[in-house]
């Protein structure tokens, strides 16, 4: 029961649990964490959750998040365009660039397959991704989508139409990866591995 506590301090609590991962005694803390702390700390991390989305686009190639378009990464000459990795979320892009490995270019779906969620392949950037590979120039997918139950579900719908564009190489990152894991949580060492021990698909 926190109906004591001023209207403004539960308002935050309530706004920090609808946080994934923080349940309610991590909301607490983080509220009075930020009731303790002077203003000089406050007002910096105010700005930066309202200014959050200012200038931040998707890129019209990739579908990771930018502030030109196309991204920094699929504007840069220095990669190898001939390669995209399939990823379901942007965090898994951070999660790769991390091992510092990866040199070729990506393809965010912003999930993944999951018709008990109503997920379909309508609401994922598949049909983007068809286009890509469609233009040419394009000469190996890697499919690295979770390695849980929606993620394969999501390679094998992805392997469909991949298989039939000619001279395309299909692989499938390595299983280094925990089966229900998420690309965001491991380490660089795992995912370097894993992308390094990938497989035709």
């Amino acid at each position: 029961m926190t109906n004591f506590l001023p209207k403004s301090v539960r308002s935050l609590i309530e706004e920090f649990s609808k946080l994934p991962g923080i349940g309610p005694k991590s909301a607490e803390r983080l509220t009075m964490y930020l009731l303790h702390s002077p203003h000089s700390k406050i007002e910096p991390l105010g700005r930066a959750v309202m200014d959050v989305k200012k200038g931040i686009e998707f890129c019209r190639d990739c579908w990771n998040i930018a502030e030109e378009n196309p991204c920094a990464i699929c504007s840069d000459r220095g990669r190898d365009h001939s390669i995209i990795c399939v990823v379901e979320e942007i965090l898994d892009v951070v999660a790769i660039e991390r091992t510092g490995e990866y040199k070729g270019l990506y393809h965010v779906l912003h999930g993944h397959l999951s018709p008990v969620d109503g997920i379909g392949p309508e609401e994922l950037k598949i049909r983007a991704l068809e286009e890509r590979v469609s233009k040419g120039g394009v000469q190996e997918v890697i499919l690295a989508t979770n390695p849980g139950l929606e993620g394969e579900t999501t390679a094998l719908y992805l392997l469909k139409f991949l298989n039939n564009v000619k001279g395309l190489k299909v692989t499938r990152i390595a299983r280094g990866l925990p089966i229900g894991g998420d690309l965001e949580y491991a380490d660089e060492q795992t995912l370097t591995k894993a992308l390094q021990g990938r497989a035709e698909y």
